[in-house]
């Protein structure tokens, strides 16, 4: 019956809201621990096993009081959770707002830019702390950074909010194809679609899955594009054209077209222009620079990786993606 139903979902919604309450309070008192742990330790002598004293007894004291979650480690965490965020504005407005494991992993990551990226889209997302661990260890945040800068300099500067939605190189272990792989783009294909979900988590925000293989027709031809989004953020398609092969001058013109055509006969008059972007197993640096994709600012070549790289292996991907770029650049000018 439809009234046991809202019932429940009344019930539902207060479980959430009480336990959405508590963990803003004990991720608090976790910041407010942390900041005494300090003060203690400013106020006395300055031997680092000092410190370690106090988180010793300290753990002894309230495990005997109120149980488990208070070990010398978890005591250590609370006090970097104060020295990572002593501004209390900044834990207020944003780590209150995610829990005491998701704060764990961020403190540990070194750029603060990079913190504030992670604190802000873990909690605007709904990030679960296997997704955020995920996308901390690929670098999300230094792979739209790269291609965001790479875009800048491509004179797309007013582009850039476009450009917060892409990566590069977008990573796809959840693939489970085997390295190195000769896999043909249509057991590509199948495979981001069996793993959508994972697809649409590695795409970013904002993304909604349209179609596979997207005819799009006019009066004499047929033809199919390989995977077609809409973008809700951005309000627009975004059309995707995946190749298994190093990236040539005929793919970007048959992306070209694509978004074209996609704009002449898809796009409604309340959309914004349509987004196409190559995925391609390996990127072209003289092709990027001197097609249409260097003035295009819908256009965008990305590299996909199809396993899941070291961290060290990934930071030297993009550099050497933006090492790349500067060097045509350079002998550009």
């Amino acid at each position: 019956m439809q009234y046991i139903q809202e019932i429940k979902q009344i019930l539902a919604q207060a479980r959430q809201k009480t336990y959405t309450a508590i963990n803003a309070a004990m991720v608090q008192a976790y910041w407010q621990i942390g900041q005494r742990i300090v003060v203690e330790e400013q106020n006395g002598k300055e031997r680092a096993t000092y410190g370690e004293a106090i988180l010793k007894e300290l753990s002894i004291a309230l495990t005997a009081e109120f149980g488990k979650g208070f070990s010398y480690a978890n005591l250590y965490n609370m006090r970097q959770f104060h020295l990572t965020y002593p501004n209390y504005e900044i834990f207020y407005t944003l780590c209150r707002n995610l829990s005491w494991s998701h704060n764990r992993l961020i403190m540990r990551v070194q750029n603060k830019d990079a913190q504030q990226y992670y604190l802000q889209e873990a909690a605007e997302q709904q990030w679960s702390v296997r997704t955020l661990e995920r996308n901390i260890h690929t670098l999300t945040y230094q792979r739209i950074i790269a291609n965001k800068q790479i875009a800048t300099t491509q004179n797309k500067e007013d582009n850039a909010n476009i450009s917060d939605f892409i990566k590069d190189p977008y990573v796809f272990e959840f693939l489970n194809i085997d390295e190195p792989t000769n896999a043909n783009e249509l057991k590509i294909e199948t495979a981001l679609i069996k793993n959508l979900q994972s697809f649409l988590l590695e795409l970013g925000k904002g993304f909604s899955f349209v179609a596979r293989q997207f005819r799009i027709s006019t009066e004499t031809s047929h033809f199919y594009i390989d995977l077609v989004f809409y973008n809700y953020l951005l309000k627009c398609f975004v059309v995707f054209d995946l190749k298994t092969t190093k990236l040539t001058h005929q793919d970007v013109g048959q992306l070209d077209m694509y978004v074209r055509m996609f704009d002449d006969l898809k796009k409604q008059p309340d959309d914004n222009p349509t987004i196409g972007i190559l995925l391609c197993a390996e990127k072209e640096e003289t092709i990027v620079k001197y097609s249409v994709l260097a003035e295009n600012k819908h256009l965008f070549a990305t590299k996909y990786l199809p396993y899941l790289p070291t961290e060290q292996e990934l930071i030297n991907e993009i550099e050497r993606e933006k090492t790349m770029f500067n060097l045509m650049q350079g002998n550009n000018e």
